[in-house]
């Protein structure tokens, strides 16, 4: 259950409700909802910094606009809890990413008030403005359409094109840019040093306030602020303000940066704002974990810490590590160390997740061959690709779900060239509660139908390591290997590496009823099942398959010559992953066999626990269990 809301929040059930509220009681509310986030995702693990350093902005908005008339689209959505909880799901705020709950982003048909979906960086823009020219095209001109992008968001390439873009139109659009100079780590590149020198210019914010005076500290101009700000704006172009050019050269007109924690201030720029047409840029600097101080002062470690204490902040362990297996993410970061000290040709990359895939590692031991590029998947691809044409070996660490951002890369870039890039896919099969944005449920599929590229998954981490041993080896051109988040099985792992021979799998055990044929991680769900059948005198063989991509036919010729019920499991869709590789073999082999597919059905699966997703979806173990003895 959610805990009881504060006195004020205890009223509020509706942006309409908000809107009761005076002024100076706006600053308490914020305070309630601060409190009411921190106690909840205590309890209730979900994202928790963001969401603390947008609370103003959410307030300020509903108060200042009318939603869901006025379309709001929070980019990436991990910033939008206060948003939720305004708009009539404080109740329900207890289910957040919870399995049949509310989903941890914002999402269209989970309230009118959600009016796009989001969970991947960047679209706010590109959909605001898509809004924006709709409702000019129905006569609703009066309609506001408001962006609010951050964490990091802002550096990313869609962000670029929909500002350049907007900025030719004459689109009633509102960008706020939540600068809180951090995404999940810290986010880097050349925007971030400008909006640096941006919010630390004296002469800038000397001028700001002058422009805060005449605009938001009085509003008698009326008609004239136009002009006011047209000169002011002019002023600035030749003089103090040169690197605010930046957004003015979208056509944008710039605004800021203000006290994003300040909702009263907000509040007064907002209906300012609210008064000039056309796209305009709004910049708030904000504090990532605002009102929790372990997360102000670590708002990597506190952007979705787990369980913590709701007081102090401290994490709570919900398991003691010690002689539990490591995770894929620990086993990824210290292998491609290894391998890079013998290796002087290896080369990391990631876009803006090094501590997520544990790159940072490798950062920080060897800060000149390892590259965090910021939220920028595709360029992330083909900078791995100039790397590889001048032959370096860059491993590009991608999670699942952002490999699709950069598809065409992927395909143009690098197989058409047959170029030596390694591809790490994080992530790969239903994450969690995270939810149908980020499920990395479609990669051995979308790769599968590219030439030019081997695709691997580990059944353990020892194999995890054996396959980035193999990648980079010469001459085995453009290379995939894809595995889940969190532990693997094995505590320990053999240190010497071997080479694996590519397109070959691996024979689990024998058995004479039915063959389990799988891929990756849920291999070792087939291994329990295995055993739980064998002591119901029900034998079973497994064969795991290592590379998708070139498949064992060997081992699939043995299969459909000993057996006619053949049942496939993977952690990703059945349509176009390992058991449409079976059936495609199956067809041009003239086998005749009863197939039986199991893993991510073809729909988009909500958050929960892997486990509860897993079950659903029919290929944890008890579920491959069922299918064997309902087969037979």
């Amino acid at each position: 259950m959610s805990p009881e809301p504060g006195q004020l929040l205890s009223k509020i059930n509706s942006p309409a409700d908000l809107k009761k509220l005076r002024e100076e009681e706006l600053p308490q509310l914020c305070s309630e909802i601060r409190q009411f986030i921190i106690e909840v995702i205590s309890a209730n693990p979900g994202h928790l910094a963001a969401s603390l350093g947008a609370v103003e902005l959410a307030v300020a908005i509903h108060y200042v606009f009318d939603t869901p008339h006025d379309k709001l689209i929070w980019d990436v959505g991990h910033q939008a809890y206060a948003h939720k909880i305004l708009t009539g799901r404080k109740e329900l705020f207890h289910t957040n990413r919870k399995f049949k709950g509310l989903s941890g982003f914002p999402k269209m048909n989970e309230s009118e008030y959600d009016a796009f979906g989001t969970g991947h960086s960047s679209t706010s823009i590109s959909a605001a403005l898509g809004m924006a020219v709709a409702a000019a095209l129905l006569d609703k001109n009066g309609r506001q359409h408001i962006a609010v992008i951050g964490d990091g968001s802002i550096v990313s390439g869609m962000a670029m094109e929909a500002m350049n873009n907007a900025g030719v139109s004459n689109a009633n659009l509102l960008v706020i840019l939540n600068d809180n100079q951090i995404a999940i780590d810290k986010y880097v590149g050349a925007i971030k040093e400008y909006l640096v020198d941006i919010t630390t210019s004296r002469s800038y914010n000397r001028l700001k306030d002058f422009v805060w005076k005449v605009m938001g500290g009085n509003t008698k101009y009326g008609v004239n602020s136009r002009s006011i700000i047209k000169q002011i704006g002019n002023a600035v172009k030749s003089s103090i303000l040169k690197k605010s050019n930046f957004f003015e050269a979208f056509n944008f007109r710039y605004f800021g940066p203000t006290d994003g924690h300040d909702v009263i201030r907000l509040t007064k720029v907002l209906r300012d704002l609210e008064k000039i047409e056309g796209p305009k840029l709004l910049h708030i600097i904000t504090k990532k974990g605002k009102g929790l101080e372990k997360a102000e002062k670590e708002p990597t470690t506190y952007h979705s810490p787990g369980v913590f204490d709701k007081k102090t902040g401290e994490i709570k362990k919900t398991e003691s590590a010690e002689n539990l297996p490591p995770r894929y993410q620990t086993v990824f970061g210290k292998t491609i160390i290894e391998l890079a000290e013998k290796n002087e040709k290896i080369i990391g990359i990631t876009p803006a997740m090094p501590t997520g895939s544990s790159l940072n590692m490798m950062m920080e031991k060897m800060p000149h061959r390892a590259f965090d590029v910021g939220i920028a998947e595709q360029h992330a691809v083909t900078f791995a690709a100039g790397l590889a044409v001048q032959g370096m070996i860059p491993f590009c660490n991608i999670y699942s779900t952002f490999m699709q951002r950069a598809y065409d890369q992927v395909i143009h870039d690098v197989a058409l060239q047959n170029l030596h890039v390694v591809f790490c896919l994080d992530r790969g099969g239903l994450v969690g509660e995270d939810g149908a944005t980020h499920h990395g449920a479609f990669d051995l599929a979308y790769f599968r139908s590219i030439p030019n590229i081997t695709i691997a998954a580990p059944l353990n981490e020892e194999e995890l390591r054996n396959m980035m041993y193999t990648a980079q080896s010469d001459n085995v051109g453009t290379f995939s290997i894809r595995y889940p988040r969190g532990r693997g099985v094995m505590p320990e792992w053999k240190t010497q590496f071997k080479k694996l021979e590519i397109g070959k799998g691996q024979k689990i055990r024998d058995g004479k009823d039915i063959v389990l044929i799988t891929i990756g991680h849920v291999g070792n769900f087939a291994i329990e099942a295995c055993e739980i059948l064998e002591n119901e005198g029900i034998e079973v063989a497994h064969f795991d398959m290592r590379f998708l991509k070139p498949i064992d036919e060997e081992i699939l010729h043995k299969a459909f010559k000993k057996f006619n019920k053949i049942i496939t499991v993977e952690d990703g869709t059945i349509v176009g992953g390992l058991g449409s590789a079976v059936l495609e073999f199956m067809a041009d082999h003239n086998y005749q066999a009863q197939v039986k597919r199991l893993g991510v059905p073809d729909h988009f699966v909500e958050q929960g626990k892997p486990e509860e997703l897993q079950r659903e979806c029919g290929y944890d173990t008890e579920g491959i269990v069922k299918t064997v003895k309902k087969l037979l």
